[in-house]
């Protein structure tokens, strides 16, 4: 069971492709979250109307979890039209460099409710062999704050990490700036395809703003 305090500094992921059981778990927990994110699972199968079709659900703030990673013009295309949606934020790979990080935070620098720009360091499924696989010989707290360095110096609004390195990424990246951690798990519950972990109430001692929940909170209960 989630404390309702931590819930209320959680994003709950809604990972399924039916739109009819997003907008159920919109309508059960849009008292008790903080905002609710979409993935691909939705985004392709409806596009990115559903936005809209979650927040007349109930849903006031929308993370869009995409993950752009493009040349620079076509990732400040991508974030300029889902920003015209009305999404309260949404993510970029940092790992595709410095210009394609601006030329997204100038796509919407104009707009007067501009969308929080998140920059996605190492996934919550990868360890430090998974790396070494794709030619990266740091640890993942290393690559991590790299890459988070590079979002802050870029005027990004904040960072997707692990638990693991919010400590370490508080003390170097004041506030503002936002560290938002999936790979949320409390105690007893699998890890599934999950590595790099901590409890909720961990990872927000650590310096955690927002809580990325999904399964653990919407699985069914034995």
């Amino acid at each position: 069971m989630i404390p309702e305090t931590i819930l209320a500094r959680t994003i709950l992921a809604l990972d399924t492709p039916n739109l009819g059981q997003a907008c159920d778990w919109v309508q059960q927990y849009r008292e008790r979250v903080y905002a609710f994110k979409i993935g691909g699972a939705l985004a392709i199968g409806h596009g990115l109307p559903i936005v809209r079709t979650l927040r007349e659900a109930g849903a006031e703030r929308v993370f869009l979890d995409l993950k752009f990673h493009d040349i620079p013009h076509a990732v400040a295309l991508a974030v300029r039209h889902a920003a015209e949606f009305g999404v309260w934020m949404l993510t970029l790979h940092i790992s595709g460099g410095a210009e394609m990080l601006c030329a997204a935070r100038d796509a919407v620098a104009d707009l007067p409710n501009r969308p929080l720009l998140m920059g996605v360091t190492v996934l919550t499924s990868i360890d430090a062999e998974s790396l070494r696989a794709v030619g990266v010989a740091r640890t993942p707290r290393a690559q991590v704050m790299r890459l988070a360095q590079l979002a802050y110096q870029t005027g990004l609004d904040g960072v997707i990490a692990s638990p693991q390195e919010a400590r370490l990424l508080r003390r170097r990246l004041p506030q503002p700036f936002l560290i938002v951690t999936p790979g949320v798990r409390p105690a007893g519950f699998e890890l599934g395809d999950q590595k790099r972990t901590a409890p909720p109430e961990q990872s927000l001692r650590w310096g955690a703003d927002y809580l990325v929940i999904g399964r653990a909170l919407l699985a069914p209960k034995e």
